[in-house]
């Protein structure tokens, strides 16, 4: 139940905004403003419950990290985990399931630059526009 509500942190915080969202009363100023203060909420909470929805995969990938480095351990492992928040979290679980809170620091020195992750993530796309000069 704790590592629910750890691993899910982020989920909560999210939920919880949303309700904060929806609790100013924005409606007095004018009603364009609510529905744009719906809207953002919408969004949270819907985010919110996909971080939530997600904790079927959590527990896999958590497993896979425990098993990977149970006998071993392979800082390796956890790079792809350390880009995010929520992953962050995941690796400080597994990390202290094996008695190697320590190496946390090691492990987040993995961790790259938000632009970098941009600029690997953004994918060029080339447009070729062809004309038929037969047509008339």
């Amino acid at each position: 139940m704790l590592r629910f509500l750890y691993l899910n942190i982020y989920s909560f915080l999210l939920v919880f905004m949303g309700i904060l969202v929806l609790l100013l009363p924005f409606y007095k100023i004018s009603i364009w403003i609510l529905i744009a203060q719906g809207i953002i909420a919408f969004c949270l909470f819907l985010s919110g419950a996909k971080l939530l929805l997600a904790w079927e995969d959590k527990k896999i990938k958590r497993n896979i990290l425990l098993s990977k480095n149970r006998d071993e351990f392979r800082p390796d492992t956890f790079e792809v985990f350390v880009q995010s928040p929520c992953g962050r979290l995941l690796v400080r679980s597994v990390l202290s399931e094996l008695d190697k809170s320590s190496e946390y620091k090691k492990i987040l020195k993995m961790k790259k630059p938000l632009w970098a992750v941009i600029k690997e993530n953004i994918k060029p796309v080339k447009t070729t526009i062809y004309i038929n000069e037969n047509i008339k």
